[in-house]
């Protein structure tokens, strides 16, 4: 071989020495990046996985989603609805007449008080009709309707709610005393929905002075002395027949007024008011000016509803939505004025000496009412934790005691003739 093949050769093998180098340096370098670079590349992958794995919990966001502050936050916002809900719920327009008229049986006086209570500030009152009106309100709600309260009494001749409801078709509410709804029930039917106060505040009083021996209406009867009283009073009569006093002991010419028992020194016995008598006859009378003793005719035996709301029999059926929602209103206003009588006290004196008659009201007789309603159990809730509803018992006790006294009823009447309670709302009690 020539030195120049020979070189060429040598040439040629370094060359192939080169790319076989080359391709080797090549290999290793791919065997390296499986190795070195793949393997962190697999095991730091599912190290960022547990991260997004966790991020469910910014998803747990559903927590804030479902933390009653934010979804109830809607509640403060339901409260002026409730309000409104329990306004409309108080509402009278277009369910009652307007004005809603109610015929007392006397003066304005703190016995009216849940009727006084219901009084609004825009009150008129009506000196010649002897009336006050003014908007029907449960505390700061206005019903939709005014109220009319009417003086009964002289100011309507002596008249009985039972009889007078009859005489003035405007007039949808009459107080009417139990007995006299029993004895009327034919000729002036009337029905008594509501009851606010739980004893009758009639009584019979006589000076402790003159008559020390007397304790009791029947020791009045034993004595002999002279009742005089309102002429037409049922209680009269059964304490007659059940021998209690005597017939020949009534005088009927009791018109109201002072006079004769002042003037005959006290000694006659004399119908009158535990919730008045006592202060009047004390303090405002002036002439007498100390204490009268008396007995209340609920405890001497006849358990009368006196001054329970009436309507007329008949009216039932039309005046049933007005009632439902009326006659739970005169039960609270009942316990609120009860609770606080200052406002609606105001209004029967302001009425009173509005009206400028003999009857004298001063705030401090409207006071002590109050306190001697609650001292002799005149308001209350009787044997149940309800106000203004009646006991059926109790009522058919008094429709067998007028029975036996001789007056015209028919004997096989029930309480359910003359009273209802359909429209008591039995949560509402003191």
């Amino acid at each position: 071989m020539s030195k120049k093949s020979w070189i060429r050769a040598l040439c040629a093998l370094a060359v192939l020495g080169l790319i076989a180098a080359a391709c080797g340096d090549d290999d290793s370098d791919d065997g390296g990046a499986t190795t070195v670079t793949e393997a962190p590349a697999t095991t730091a992958a599912p190290e960022p996985d547990p991260e997004p794995a966790p991020e469910p919990e910014p998803a747990e966001e559903p927590e804030p989603a479902e933390e009653p502050e934010p979804a109830a936050e809607p509640e403060p916002a339901e409260e002026p609805a409730d309000e409104e809900m329990a306004e409309d719920a108080m509402s009278l327009a277009g369910l009652c007449p307007d004005p809603l008229v109610i015929q007392t049986d006397w003066f304005p006086e703190s016995e009216h008080g849940a009727l006084y209570q219901m009084v609004g500030a825009d009150y008129v009152i009506d000196a010649d009709n002897q009336t006050t009106t003014g908007s029907l309100m449960v505390g700061d709600v206005d019903t939709g309707i005014d109220i009319e309260i009417r003086a009964g009494g002289p100011a309507i001749g002596f008249a009985s709610g039972s009889t007078h409801i009859y005489v003035d078709e405007n007039i949808t509410l009459a107080y009417v005393s139990i007995d006299q709804s029993i004895i009327r029930n034919e000729e002036t039917p009337t029905l008594s929905v509501a009851a606010p106060l739980e004893k009758n505040p009639q009584i019979i009083q006589w000076d402790p002075e003159t008559h020390p021996d007397i304790n009791t209406i029947a020791d009045i009867g034993e004595a002999g002395l002279t009742v005089n009283v309102f002429a037409g009073g049922t209680f009269i009569d059964v304490f007659v027949n059940e021998g209690v006093l005597s017939a020949d002991q009534i005088d009927p010419s009791y018109d109201g007024a002072p006079s004769r028992f002042i003037s005959e020194g006290g000694a006659i016995a004399q119908q009158g008011f535990a919730s008045e008598s006592p202060y009047s006859y004390e303090t405002v009378y002036e002439e007498w000016g100390k204490p009268i003793a008396f007995e209340l005719i609920h405890d001497a035996g006849l358990r009368i509803y006196s001054q329970t709301l009436s309507i007329r029999t008949g009216d039932l059926d039309s005046l049933r939505p007005c009632l439902e929602r009326f006659v739970p209103i005169v039960q609270q206003s009942v316990v609120d004025f009860v609770t606080d009588p200052a406002r609606a006290n105001a209004i029967i004196v302001d009425a009173v000496e509005t009206i400028d008659s003999f009857w004298v009201y001063p705030p401090a007789l409207a006071d002590f009412s109050v306190q001697a309603q609650k001292d002799y159990g005149l308001v209350g809730n009787g044997p149940d934790d309800t106000v203004a509803n009646m006991d059926e018992d109790r009522i058919a006790e008094v429709i067998a005691k007028i029975i036996a006294a001789g007056f015209d009823v028919d004997p096989s009447m029930q309480p359910s003739d003359i009273i209802t309670n359909e429209f008591i709302d039995e949560s509402i009690g003191f």
